[in-house]
């Protein structure tokens, strides 16, 4: 972004990205025909000098950068008027759009390759979406996506747009159960199938295609038609073995006739590690593998003696296949050709009377099959990562919108400050300092709401009874939500204790109230429910949980409820179905957020026009059943402070000297450093230090915590005080800190951080 100014159009002032993006230097005071001459085209400086003249604004899209190729350009120039209306200058912005040009075509070329993939792959694939039919909801499903391989493997042509009940019918039911368990669980499944209409034997593989809201499952064929004659074939040799055999050479005979005949590889073995018989493919493959034809009747530990890398992969299941074990087992094996792997299946061989006399195997080389999965899982990998490109895209997008406004708010508020002290004119100052300090704590909330989302803030969890804590927030509640509303609490006794943030979960529970309010424009009844909870594996599964004893914490009304879209959505970062200006999107994700990273969980219960149920499912604490009485903080007054020293350690300046400044007025003796190892030189020196405030995030290798830490071994009753910006939890203990040692999360005001010091130091004092 660039300002102009005056006939001449000179620079006025103009941003980094501005400078970087036009190749300029320090431009301020030149003329833009003078600056732009030699790097852009003469149709800019038309532009510029037309949009001054005609007081009109200029703007292009996709606009090709003359001598510089490949470069894109969205500009506008925006006329700025004074008082008289008359022009007097201009506002430039331009955006680089070539990176954004590249990634969608990368993107394409992906999209390409998954293409390519989908169609050529031997696997039969489709896509299935469940509609609500005359059956019931959900009681048909339509084909939306097939490859080629779907038809072959499945015997039906131009599948795509058909529905089930439509080809199959009185087989419908079935299908629909197996494939709608998928849907609804979101577990996927595997199994084998005939399907009559082509005799072929399959093995399908079905899984759920993103959220349940989306209705789709995948499904992938795969024709294991000769495995199962195969092994159609060895079974009833077993079933006849009696009627046909009298000894066991011909039992010997018989079945290596029957296993030479096979498509798939067979190797039938002897309790000696002799083999009785192999089939012809098995023979082959044994020889490219180990370089040496097997003869029938020859011990495999004597073949393979000098092989003991093969030898100890290839024995180890057949032990267990002796010993009567029946099992699937996949081998990889170095070949002439590199690693290949085989799919063994380990069965046993049984005389006329049931007793074993060796063991059976089936081997399939499944390499490509392993390769083809995992080429999918990398244009899967490769959907989804754009997928959470998309979302990241919308997140900060709608950071930047709160953001920019709340910048607005506190550099305008400071400018008209500034300009009113130049001015002298001091009696209207309180209203700019109050706009900007609004503004300030906004976006302090803001930023902590989009930490508790992530689960990045910084919590100080203690041992909390969640009856107490909502009785103390009943009478703030039915103020929120007005008399218009009928508000119950209901709590349960006995209520077990939780290990939690109070302020934030009653934070959170004033969060979910306040909607629940706006549910109920007509009014309504609010319920406010606590209850021990034992949640077993089923459960747990259903709520995403480990299973165990939780509090839970519920919020009812009698409101608009939710259809499931809103539901599948409710916890994504500004989604809301509030009016533009009524709501930033960020309560339930700030709540959902604060509550994952306690160790719990948020459950949504609604129907449409039925009202809705947010439960909060918090961890019990064992071994304890009250809370701890948070003492209220006295003001710090500058009367009751000594000559105490506080050491200030944090990277920012300007943080510094607030804090400095403050402690100062108050009367304490102060030490300052920008980082751990100028702060660790000092504590280690002889100089008199009561209290260390130390940022947790610290620049040169040492975090706050093990600057604390070391100072402690030289002074082991140091008080301490941690701030911090971000949520580094596990360095600071996730909120198990030491006796002595205290948190303070930043933003704070001067105020809060000042009560806190002289708490700490009087608490000594008194002590």
């Amino acid at each position: 972004m660039a300002v102009l100014r005056g006939d001449e159009l000179r620079f006025e002032s103009v941003n980094p990205a501005y400078q970087r993006l036009l190749g300029l230097g320090d431009v301020v005071g030149h003329p833009a025909r003078e600056v732009l001459s030699g790097r852009m085209a003469r149709r800019f400086i038309d532009l510029l000098e037309e949009a001054y003249r005609r007081g009109r604004a200029v703007r292009a899209r996709n606009f090709e950068v003359p001598g510089r190729p490949g470069q894109q350009l969205d500009f506008s120039y925006q006329p700025q008027f004074d008082a008289q209306g008359r022009v007097e200058g201009l506002f430039i912005q331009e955006i680089d759009i070539a990176e954004q040009r590249r990634v969608e075509h990368a993107f394409a070329q992906e999209r390409e390759r998954y293409e390519f993939l989908f169609n050529t792959m031997d696997e039969g694939f489709c896509v299935i979406e469940f509609f609500d039919g005359p059956h019931g909801p959900l009681s048909d499903y339509v084909h939306i996506e097939a490859n080629p391989a779907y038809a072959e493997h499945a015997g039906i042509r131009n599948v795509v747009g058909q529905k089930l009940r439509e080809m199959v019918g009185e087989e419908a039911d079935s299908w629909v159960e197996r494939y709608a368990h998928v849907l609804h669980s979101g577990e996927p499944i595997r199994f084998e199938q005939e399907l009559i209409a082509t005799g072929r034997h399959l093995e399908i593989s079905a899984f759920r295609v993103g959220p349940a809201s989306r209705k789709q499952v995948a499904v992938l064929f795969q024709d294991i038609t000769q495995r199962k004659q195969a092994e159609e074939s060895l079974r009833q040799l077993n079933e006849t073995l009696e009627a046909r055999v009298r000894d066991a050479n011909e039992a010997r005979r018989v079945l290596a006739g029957v296993v030479d005949g096979a498509d798939a590889l067979i190797f039938i073995m002897g309790f000696d590690y002799r083999w009785i018989a192999i089939n012809g493919s098995g023979m082959r493959e044994y020889e490219r593998v180990f370089g040496a034809r097997p003869e029938i009747g020859e011990n495999l530990q004597e073949a393979l003696k000098d092989q003991p890398e093969h030898l100890e992969a290839v024995l180890g299941p057949w032990q267990r296949a002796l010993a009567g074990e029946e099992f699937e087992v996949v081998v990889p094996l170095d070949t002439e050709q590199g690693i290949r792997h085989f799919e063994m299946h380990f069965s046993r061989l049984s005389d006329t009377e049931g007793r074993q006399i060796g063991a059976y195997q089936f081997v399939y080389d499944i390499t490509e099959r392993l390769q083809e999965q995992e080429r999918l899982r990398v244009v899967e990998d490769a959907l989804r990562q754009s997928q959470k490109m998309e979302a990241v895209g919308q997140l900060t997008g709608g950071i930047a919108h709160d953001f920019n406004n709340l910048l607005t708010s506190i550099s305008g508020s400071l400018e008209l400050l500034q300009m009113r002290l130049g001015q002298g004119r001091l009696g209207d100052l309180d209203r700019y300092v109050s706009a900007a300090q609004s503004a300030a704590r906004r976006a302090a909330s803001l930023t902590h709401r989009l930490l508790a989302f992530s689960r990045r803030q910084t919590l100080d969890p203690k041992p909390t009874n969640v009856n107490r804590l909502v009785t103390g927030m009943e009478e703030l509640v039915r103020r929120s939500v007005g008399p218009h509303i009928t508000t119950e609490v209901v709590l349960a006794a006995g209520l077990w204790s939780s290990f939690i943030d109070g302020p934030q979960l009653e934070n959170a529970l004033l969060n979910l109230c306040l909607n629940a309010r706006d549910a109920m424009p007509q009014g309504g009844r609010l319920t406010i429910e606590t209850a021990n909870k034992w949640i077993d594996d089923y459960a747990a599964r259903g709520r995403n949980v480990p299973p165990g004893q939780y509090v839970s914490l519920c919020v009812t009304d009698t409101g608009t409820g939710m259809s499931e879209e809103v539901i599948e959505h409710a916890f994504e970062p500004f989604f809301t179905t509030k009016p533009i200006g009524e709501g930033t999107g960020l309560g339930l994700s700030m709540v959902y957020g604060f509550v994952r990273q306690s160790g719990g969980q948020v459950c949504i219960y609604s129907e449409v026009g039925q009202g809705t149920t947010m439960c909060l499912y918090l961890p019990r604490l064992y071994g304890s059943d009250e809370a701890d009485a948070e003492p209220l903080e006295p003001e710090a007054e500058e009367q009751n402070a000594g000559r105490e020293t506080v050491m200030v350690v944090d990277d920012e300046p300007a943080i510094r000297m607030l804090v400095m400044e403050v402690l100062e007025g108050l009367g304490y003796t102060t030490l300052e450093a920008g980082d751990g190892a100028s702060g660790l030189r000092i504590l280690q020196s002889d100089v008199r230090i009561d209290l260390l405030v130390t940022d947790v995030g610290l620049p040169g290798g040492m975090n706050g915590r093990q600057l604390a830490d070391l100072a402690r071994l030289e002074r082991p009753e140091l008080k301490v005080l941690f701030i911090t910006g971000y949520a580094e939890n596990s360095v600071i203990g996730n909120g198990h800190l030491e006796p002595g040692m205290r948190l303070l999360t930043k933003p704070f005001t001067m105020q809060a951080i000042a009560n806190r010091i002289h708490e700490m130091i009087e608490g000594d004092r008194q002590a």
